[in-house]
């Protein structure tokens, strides 16, 4: 399996051009080099123009993006991917996934577009998002390439045990998105326990105990340049045994983005 950062670059509601360039270029440029985009998010030709503003090479960044909810026919998955590396300014991507297994998806009818994709170069890898364990089954049986991520909301608060055991089996990459919780984890007892024990802050201590965790990448989305750092900073947070069994201890289960309400980033 393909290396992933540990810490990539999430861009959700992103969507000031001239902030959203920057912010990408700048996390180039100060390490990062995974950055997650979607066409849902209304931003890939600002994450594109981002990409060409960093004195990063092109080969040297993983780019991903998604196929909305609403293009997932298999003429539609081509077309749709056409336009977002038109808007992204680049030939291929890195990861291209399914962003939500609804409304226009049917596996039979979706995932050979995908295969394509994959067959001809455009796509590296391909992705799947907000899948259960049974639609997870239904593509791995469709698919003639490899699931290479899988991209979720996971946090403390919803530690997706299943999934990642599913993830570590199978072996693909489970992508953490809203890795911080919104913010929550500053109020979260142990993760502040654990952060005074480092001298660490909250965010960084969540960020790190995904990053600990086996086939486990997060991707905190930020739109300023000391958030950046400070997530990037993570990298180097060793959290011992007694840390990760604490966190993992957590019984709370807290769904922040809710599928149902998907359109949560139109």
């Amino acid at each position: 399996m393909d290396e992933l950062s540990k810490i990539g670059l999430g861009t959700y509601k992103n969507t000031d051009p001239e902030q959203c360039s920057e912010i990408v270029s700048t996390a180039l440029e100060m390490g990062y080099r995974h950055i997650d985009t979607a066409q849902a998010y209304d931003n890939e030709t600002y994450v594109g123009d981002g990409i060409e503003r960093a004195d990063v090479d092109r080969d040297d960044v993983f780019l991903a993006t998604k196929v909305w909810d609403d293009t997932l026919a298999y003429d539609d998955v081509l077309s749709s991917t056409d336009e977002s590396l038109d808007r992204l300014g680049v030939e291929s991507v890195d990861l291209l996934y399914v962003h939500w297994p609804r409304d226009t998806y049917d596996a039979e009818e979706t995932l050979p577009a995908f295969d394509e994709l994959h067959d001809e170069g455009t796509i590296e890898h391909v992705g799947l998002s907000n899948f259960t364990p049974e639609q997870l089954d239904e593509a791995r049986d469709t698919l003639d390439a490899p699931i290479f991520a899988h991209q979720v909301e996971m946090h403390p608060l919803l530690q997706q045990e299943e999934l990642h055991e599913y993830a570590r089996e199978d072996d693909h990459w489970l992508v953490a998105y809203a890795p911080i919780a919104r913010g929550e984890v500053t109020e979260i007892d142990e993760i502040q326990t654990v952060a005074e024990k480092h001298d660490a802050t909250p965010h960084q201590v969540s960020l790190a105990w995904l990053a600990s965790k086996e086939h486990v990448v997060a991707i905190p989305k930020t739109s300023s340049e000391a958030h950046l750092r400070d997530n990037l900073e993570a990298r180097k947070l060793e959290l011992d045994e007694e840390d990760m069994a604490t966190i993992d201890a957590i019984e709370r289960e807290e769904r922040l983005i809710d599928p149902d309400d998907a359109p949560w980033n139109r």
